[in-house]
């Protein structure tokens, strides 16, 4: 077979996009390719060999390309905006960009549904990883505490609790968090937005996963015991607390007198006593209380004349 030149090979891969023709496959995952040269650089991708190295982060790639791309991340350089919302990116309309990817969000089209949950997505890779979860597969585990991932990014975005480091601040109260989302959704506590509210009680929470957990008392449904006394829990948040209480752990101290307290609420309740502070007061007497709730008293006939 002749060798072609550059013209001729410009004019088949012309006419290959044209009549959209992907004659050369990969054995391994079944993509088309225009071009042997593009399945050529494809098949790295399951060979595992990622010989360009990131210097700063250290992170790999199968392509001096993938590198080029991704070292613009530490550059901070973001030159391609969103027209709809202003967001900057690194990359702009490459057949992956990150901008191209996003605009997919407000157009609201989601094509991708899973078939078990119904849940669709913008785009096929959100809809594979999210199918993952279905699967119960989690290989990706922590060396520290042994919680284990779907995804590697899960793993190394939990690794920041164990570091410690918290860079993101909030600017009214001044608590700090390992994420920008958790600081992003702790902010909604300030605003005094509670979107979502309960059918049942008309209790309202500012997150959805906060409602979707209260309702869960509503149902009756406790599926969380204790070991050593066998108390149930609807949540196993509620679960893990009152363990403390067997441990005898108490690590939140008062600096007045010394008295202990397994959660930091306890010790934040009892610090009222100290101040001095009564803000609830009895509807009927006018008494008042460090706290809310049922008071530690019986109502008398004083109450009702």
């Amino acid at each position: 077979e002749e060798k072609m030149t550059s013209t001729q090979k410009v004019r088949k891969i012309s006419l290959l996009l044209k009549l959209e023709l992907k004659p050369y496959s990969c054995d391994l995952c079944g993509k088309s390719f225009t071009e042997a040269g593009g399945l050529k650089k494809h098949t790295l991708i399951h060979s595992g060999f990622k010989p360009y190295s990131c210097d700063l982060c250290g992170k790999s790639f199968t392509r001096a390309g993938g590198l080029k791309r991704h070292q613009l991340i530490h550059s901070g350089f973001k030159p391609y905006s969103c027209d709809l919302c202003g967001k900057p990116f690194t990359r702009s309309f490459t057949r992956a960009g990150h901008l191209k990817r996003h605009q997919l969000i407000h157009s609201g089209l989601k094509p991708y549904n899973c078939d078990l949950c119904g849940k669709s997505f913008t785009e096929a890779g959100g809809l594979k990883k999210h199918q993952l979860i279905h699967s119960g597969i989690k290989s990706y585990s922590c060396d520290l505490c042994g919680k284990s991932f779907t995804e590697a990014g899960g793993l190394k975005k939990h690794q920041l609790i164990h570091s410690g480091f918290k860079p993101y601040s909030c600017d009214l109260c001044g608590k700090s968090f390992t994420r920008a989302g958790d600081l992003k959704r702790h902010q909604l506590i300030h605003s005094g937005f509670k979107p979502y509210s309960c059918d049942l009680c008309g209790k309202s929470f500012t997150q959805a996963g906060g409602l979707n957990a209260h309702r869960l008392i509503h149902s009756g449904v406790k599926p969380y015991n204790c070991d050593l006394c066998g108390k149930p829990f609807t949540r196993a948040g509620d679960l893990k607390r009152h363990q403390l209480i067997h441990s005898g752990f108490k690590p939140y101290s008062c600096e007045l007198c010394g008295k202990s307290f397994t959660e930091s609420g306890g010790l934040k309740k009892h610090q009222l006593i100290h101040s001095g502070l009564k803000p609830y007061n009895c509807d009927l007497c006018g008494k008042s209380f460090t706290e809310s709730g049922l008071p530690k008293y019986l109502p008398t006939d004083s109450h009702w004349k």
